[in-house]
């Protein structure tokens, strides 16, 4: 079941101290063993550490009557911060480019993320909600190191019958990326996304690319593509690309395979940007739009 680990810590803290006087020591012992379970599932720790330590605060020297509840502060306690640390802004990508359009150029969005994550099928269903908002699409294939790349994204631009500009492998990635804004303009298109390579984040190389697409590109987005089942690695993924070349939000990938459920939690809060999608599976329409509060309810076993 999807997040099923970060939902059971929670339920098992609750259960804990539920209809319970706790003094501080029972209570640190509860919540040292809480801390490494929301570790376990994929929370960064100075977050788990910040989530525990505001529960403690919220329940030490609590007098609970005899039949009374302390779940609820519980829950309202971790409701509120972890809302405070997802509420980072949304952004509207139809109307952002519907209004970017409409000043006669297009809105470009660069993707970046290593190589197996998701990221170039995650750019096919933007293009796809994109189309389906009445905007046609051009996909960049700025990827011209990985053998295949350009060729995969080729598969989706013709199922999805949107133009598609590429060049020949060893090219120069960031002037890919410049012929297809020159192609949106001369021709009238609204939007561009611009595939990228997806070497592994370490590598210097592919850092320096990287700048300089963003340079010559100048996109109105720059989106980190995380897979949601690296756990860890996601988080030091999105801390680097953040620090490296800045990125303004975030798509987690392979959500509907996430029993654990922090890795959303932990890239927010390693690099301070929202989460925008989920990927919540294979198809062209399975891309949901991140809803913190629904996400908030959803691991803390409220209704949505």
């Amino acid at each position: 079941m999807v997040f099923e680990l970060l939902r059971s810590t929670i339920s098992n803290l609750v259960d804990k101290i539920k209809y319970r006087s706790l003094s501080e020591e029972e209570l640190d012992r509860i919540l040292n063993d809480t801390l490494l379970d929301l570790v376990s599932a994929d929370v960064a720790y100075e977050v788990a550490e910040h989530l525990v330590t505001s529960v403690k605060r919220s329940l030490v020297g609590l007098k609970v009557e005899r039949g009374s509840r302390v779940d609820q502060i519980v829950v309202d306690t971790l409701r509120k911060k972890l809302l405070e640390l997802l509420n980072r802004g949304q952004f509207d990508l139809v109307s952002l480019a519907k209004s970017k359009c409409l000043k006669g150029d297009p809105y470009v969005i660069v993707f970046f993320g290593v190589n197996g994550v998701g990221k170039t099928t995650t750019i096919a269903k933007i293009a796809y909600l994109f189309k389906r908002s009445g905007f046609t699409p051009i996909l960049a294939a700025a990827d011209t190191f990985r053998a295949g790349a350009q060729e995969q994204l080729e598969v989706h631009a013709s199922r999805l019958s949107v133009p598609l500009i590429k060049g020949r492998y060893g090219a120069d990635p960031a002037s890919v990326a410049h012929d297809a804004i020159e192609y949106a303009k001369s021709r009238g298109f609204c939007v561009v996304l611009v595939d990228t390579a997806g070497r592994m984040h370490v590598d210097s190389d592919l850092m320096n690319e990287m700048k300089k697409i963003v340079r010559v590109a100048k996109p109105d987005l720059r989106v980190l593509v995380v897979d949601a089942l690296t756990g860890s690695d996601a988080v030091e993924q999105a801390r680097r690309f953040n620090e490296e070349i800045g990125i303004d939000a975030i798509i987690v990938a392979k959500v509907d395979a996430d029993v654990k459920g922090g890795s959303i939690i932990s890239v927010v809060a390693a690099t301070g940007k929202p989460v925008i999608y989920l990927g919540v599976g294979q198809s062209y329409e399975d891309l949901e739009v991140f809803n913190p509060v629904d996400y908030v309810n959803t691991i803390l076993g409220l209704k949505t």
